[in-house]
């Protein structure tokens, strides 16, 4: 008690503060920081209790925050319902802390999960905590140290009764778009928050890939530097690819190492790290029977730049195409551009997609406008074309898929001359492009009317029995062939994982 400044004793008596905040590490403090800014008295608890006074003594120094020392201390300064946020490491440190809480709260009171939670785990929190009488939100936190400072994007999700007791916290504090309008909403129930946050992050891996290999294609083909595919970003920044992505690429490639003089880019080891909410995304649209390729090749392509002692020995056996005549040079960077912002729709309408189907499968209703406007400021996503998929969906609330709403069909035929040009070109100079690609394979594989799975089909009944539907009979009806004429007319029992 005597680390704690007599100021903050007062509030500590009182119970005077709207929110506890568990863990300070960056996106902790930050968080808490912002609070304070926009006029709320949060309490602020980390298990290395030196931490906590290291803040209150520092950059929390005479705002609205007030340190405590252990859990009991953090909950007694509350106001009721009390809410208590963790901004800890998701998995067994969030079961942990949760675990000590609950004897200390009050039936009415509020749990709030702020990291990135697979949201399986949310489901299981919110349900056990529901018995105790407590309410849980499992919310996602995108925008990075900056966002979280200044306004991050924020999707909540869990316990319907405690939205309204955060709602004037969370509006508060989260970014906003030109309008005013905060990104943060109520997204529902269970799990619903942290899942939108899992295919945030799941496209938030396509970007960026696609980016890279648009910066890979400039380079590799054209032979630029760092600073003149910066300078290209730039200028593609103030059209149709206006986004947080290009905008940070810009300045990243115009960023000089200060002992060599080098571009620093050329200075970066090519291994991709990954924190999971990537393979998340891939392993919950084959769940659901959702084709976000492009996402889970971007998981692919980190796991592959992994391999770089591999990589390294593979360039001196495996060798690719001759060299090829470089392209003009304006046509080529116009392509390019084309083809990375047909491309970016391409993955965002897997997202959207494998959030309706998965909306579908837990019984949540979501609002893909809402869920647009969201992702508008604050988050890593943030981008211009949100506006207009927000416009597609206030438009068409039923949107099967993003890809068949007029502005984006249009999109979609006015650029994929460029973008398969782009592709051929990769392929054929060599050049790794895996997520254009895939999106590419996604959009024409959607448009089809017929595909050759009739092939598979056939395949999957004359080895294993596994039946077929005919072009010519009812959906629902079964066939079986016996192919070879050795085999009996019993079937397999016809389903789908």
């Amino acid at each position: 008690m005597t680390q704690l400044q007599a100021g903050e004793q007062a509030v500590l008596q009182t119970g005077q503060s709207d929110i506890g905040v568990v863990g300070l590490a960056v996106m902790g403090e930050n968080l808490i920081l912002n609070m304070a800014s926009k006029g709320f008295t949060v309490s602020a608890f980390n298990r290395t209790v030196s931490k906590v006074t290291d803040f209150t003594s520092g950059r929390a120094k005479g705002l609205s925050i007030v340190g405590a020392l252990d859990l009991p201390q953090l909950v007694s300064q509350l106001k009721k319902p009390r809410k208590v946020m963790l901004m800890v490491k998701a998995g067994p440190a969030v079961d942990t802390f949760i675990e000590a809480l609950v004897p200390l709260l009050e039936p009415g009171d509020i749990i709030i999960d702020g990291g990135n939670t697979h949201y399986p785990d949310t489901v299981r929190r919110e349900a056990a905590l529901r018995e105790k009488g407590l309410y849980f939100i499992g919310t996602g936190v995108s925008g990075g140290e900056e966002g979280a400072l200044t306004g991050p994007s924020i999707m909540p999700g869990g316990s319907p009764e405690a939205w309204e007791a955060v709602r004037p916290i969370f509006q508060g504090i989260a970014a906003r778009v030109a309008d005013g309008t905060p990104c943060c909403d109520w997204v529902g129930e269970g799990g619903a928050g942290h899942f939108v946050k899992m295919v945030h992050n799941g496209i938030e891996y396509a970007d960026m890939q696609m980016i890279a290999e648009a910066y890979s294609l400039l380079q590799g083909t054209l032979d630029l530097a760092p600073a003149e595919i910066g300078k290209i970003f730039e200028d593609w920044n103030k059209g149709e690819l206006d986004s947080y992505l290009i905008e940070i690429t810009a300045d990243i490639l115009s960023k000089v190492d200060d002992e060599t003089g080098q571009p620093l880019v050329d200075l970066i080891l090519d291994t991709a790290g990954q924190k999971g909410t990537g393979k998340w995304t891939s392993t919950t649209a084959l769940d659901v029977g959702s084709p976000a390729m492009t996402i889970t090749e971007a998981v692919y392509a980190r796991a592959i730049s992994a391999l770089k002692d591999e990589r390294v020995a593979a360039s001196t056996v495996l060798k690719g195409p001759d060299a090829q005549p470089k392209p003009d040079r304006a046509e080529f960077v116009e392509q390019v551009r084309r083809a990375l912002y047909a491309s970016k729709i391409a993955a965002y309408a897997q997202g959207f997609q494998l959030m309706k189907l998965a909306a579908a499968e837990n019984g949540w209703t979501l609002d893909f406008g809402s869920v647009a406007m969201m992702w508008r400021g604050g988050c890593i996503i943030r981008a211009a074309f949100l506006d207009d998929i927000k416009a597609a969906y206030d438009a068409q609330p039923e949107l099967g898929n993003l890809l068949l709403a007029p502005y984006f069909s249009g999109v979609m035929a006015s650029h994929q001359a460029a973008w398969r040009q782009v592709i051929s070109t990769a392929v054929l100079s060599g050049v790794w492009v895996p997520a254009f690609a895939s999106a590419l394979a996604y959009y024409d594989g959607y448009r089809s009317e017929r595909l050759p799975a009739n092939i598979l089909q056939a395949q999957r009944d004359y080895f294993g029995a596994h039946t077929y539907e005919r072009t010519d009979r009812p959906r629902g009806e079964f066939f079986h062939t016996n192919w070879t004429g050795r085999g009996g007319t019993t079937a397999s029992s016809t389903y789908n994982v």
